[in-house]
């Protein structure tokens, strides 16, 4: 019949082109990942109209001969892998040979290249121009070993594609991005982009992230991060989360690296931001950099043509132990948030993607920790001593606890501390690990609108759970025989009729979990108040209590319970620094 036929290589070529060259950026990260696969050390971007009129990539790396740089240029040519079992661990950036192929087809491409000479000799450099997948010029060139590829005109000879590419300051900052991404990745290399003469990246080679942090988005951005170190059998999970205090709605960064490879994946990105439950306001996007590493024969590389995505053997695995770290990165007391500047975060608990994990940050007490019931219960105050919390206690405007820290002073909210400990204690509660409630010796009747009574009746077992002992009484009147015993200063009616309307009209609707709504909600009416005065031995107690929690320094409506102010910040105030 006549109707099949085999595509023309040039038109094979544009199609491949099409999965690989999305938009100038997408040149850039190919043309890197290649100068980083061939070992440089420093690597120079240049863009005019945001790529579209030229992209050039130099690098110092190992280079390459005549008959190399000739083949480099064909589909399917790379030094990469040699069998398909290669494909099973592939450790380079690049592997699948179509990169230049895909880029030279769809512009005007000039390669040069040379290796290094021996015995000190200059090597002979080779220049190739390629136009529209056509090669059309090989000669010799004199140069230092390494490698520029120029690309111009990009989608001239596929006019359908270059209409689509947006504005050239929209495709500047898409290059800009795929570039920090793998400046994030490769810490011992050094990067510099220019458009139109006008530096927008330039990062010296470093020795730990949290100084290309600081390089790449500003200090002030980077001390907003606290460092992640966490292991869950065969999975490492190390890097960077912001503290849920600078959380913003917009304007997140979220980066993924697998064993040096940066890539994407939403579900992971929801793991992370999971692994902030209860510590964030809902709609809140806070900002992620985690480095994961798994066996190489347990990620798949191989699933998109431009290297975006993996494939892990144990996705689930991969998810909780994502959720894990990020839980356990914001424990600490350096999670809490910050006043001026940053606690320590410059030296000793900058990690590095490849370098050894950090140093160990300060932890909380062991999860066994025996605590009295009531804040008054000084027998065990004095044996149980959080390693933070040390020397006096200062009571400020009825409100904030604050006490000396190694690295400056701490501030503590106390209604949103003890709101951290009432929530943690009442999820307990609610899965089943009893409560502490107190019987009252005249039971008390409460009188209910409707909603607030369907309330009880829909809640009924969650308010048991943390100690409410309620019976209806006909009409709208409920007899409450039991109530929980938080504090001395608990008004059991006030917090009962306040949870119940709370919960009738859904306040903590945007926590996803129902049992976390509840405990939210009853954590948040049962805390002591700002404006209550506490005794020395009460304000230690508390503070003793919330460091044995979960996450001390976050309470559950997205606000800090801890307020660091540094050293530094102090002495720069006062002239000493």
């Amino acid at each position: 019949m006549g109707r099949i036929s085999i595509l023309p290589t040039s038109v094979v070529d544009q199609i491949a082109a099409g999965e690989i060259v999305e938009r100038p950026a997408s040149v850039v990260k190919e043309l890197v990942e290649n100068a980083l696969d061939a070992g440089a050390t420093a690597l120079r971007v240049e863009l005019e109209d945001g790529g579209r009129s030229l992209i050039r990539v130099s690098d110092d790396g190992i280079g390459m001969d005549r008959d190399d740089a000739v083949l480099s240029v064909d589909r399917h040519a790379t030094s990469k892998i040699r069998i398909a079992p290669d494909l099973i661990g592939v450790a380079t950036y690049g592997f699948r040979g179509e990169a230049l192929a895909s880029i030279a087809s769809v512009s005007r491409f000039e390669l040069e290249t040379a290796p290094e000479g021996g015995d000190g000799l200059p090597a002979v450099g080779t220049r190739i121009v390629v136009r529209g997948g056509t090669l059309e010029t090989v000669e010799e060139v004199a140069r230092t070993h390494g490698t520029t590829v120029t690309v111009r005109k990009l989608f001239s000879n596929v006019p359908a594609r270059r209409k689509f590419l947006r504005s050239a300051r929209s495709e500047t900052r898409a290059a800009v991005e795929a570039l920090t991404v793998l400046a994030l990745a490769r810490l011992d290399v050094a990067f510099t982009l220019t458009s139109q003469n006008r530096t927008l990246v330039d990062v010296p080679r470093v020795s730990s992230a949290a100084e290309r942090l600081a390089a790449l988005f500003g200090r002030k951005a980077a001390e907003e991060l606290v460092p992640v170190d966490h292991s869950s059998g065969y999975i490492s999970v190390r890097g960077f989360v912001q503290r849920p205090a600078d959380a913003r709605v917009s304007g997140r960064k979220a980066y993924l690296f697998v064993n040096g490879r940066p890539f994407r994946n939403p579900f992971l990105i929801r793991a992370a931001e999971a692994g902030y439950r209860a510590t964030i306001a809902p709609g809140l996007r806070p900002t992620i950099l985690l480095a994961i590493g798994v066996p190489a024969d347990r990620v798949d590389v191989n699933v998109h043509p431009a290297k975006l995505e993996v494939r892990f053997r144990d996705k689930m695995l991969v998810e909780r132990a994502v959720e894990e770290a990020v839980r356990a990165g914001l424990r600490p007391l350096e999670a809490a948030a910050v006043v001026g500047g940053a606690v320590g975060w410059s030296g000793g608990h900058a990690v590095s993607y490849q370098s050894g994990p950090p140093d160990r940050l300060t932890g909380r007490p062991p999860a066994d920790l025996a605590l009295p019931d009531t804040l008054l219960d000084t027998a065990s105050v004095a044996a149980q001593q959080h390693p933070a919390v040390g020397g006096e206690l200062l009571q400020l405007f009825n409100t904030y606890i604050v006490f000396e820290t190694p690295d400056g002073l701490a501030l503590v909210d106390q209604h949103s501390a003890h709101e951290r400990v009432l929530y943690e204690r009442a999820m307990a509660q609610l899965r089943g690990e009893g409560s502490a409630a107190q019987r009252l010796l005249l039971p008390m009747t409460v009188d209910l609108g409707i909603e607030e009574l369907e309330a009880v009746e829909e809640h009924g077992d969650l308010l048991a759970a943390i100690g409410f002992e309620i019976e209806s009484f006909g009409g709208r009147s409920i007899v409450v025989h039991a109530v929980p015993n938080p504090h001395p200063r608990f008004d059991a009616r006030h917090c009962l009729e306040e949870v119940v309307a709370d919960v009738a009209g859904g306040r903590f609707g945007g926590l996803a979990n129902r049992l976390e709504r509840f405990a939210a909600t009853y954590a948040c009416r049962a805390a002591i108040k700002a404006g209550h005065v506490l005794e020395a031995v009460e304000m230690r107690d508390l503070l003793n209590r919330l460091f044995a929690c979960e996450l001390p320094p976050h309470d559950v409506h997205g606000r800090p319970t801890i307020v660091q102010l540094p050293k530094d910040e102090l002495e720069r105030r006062f002239g000493r620094s």
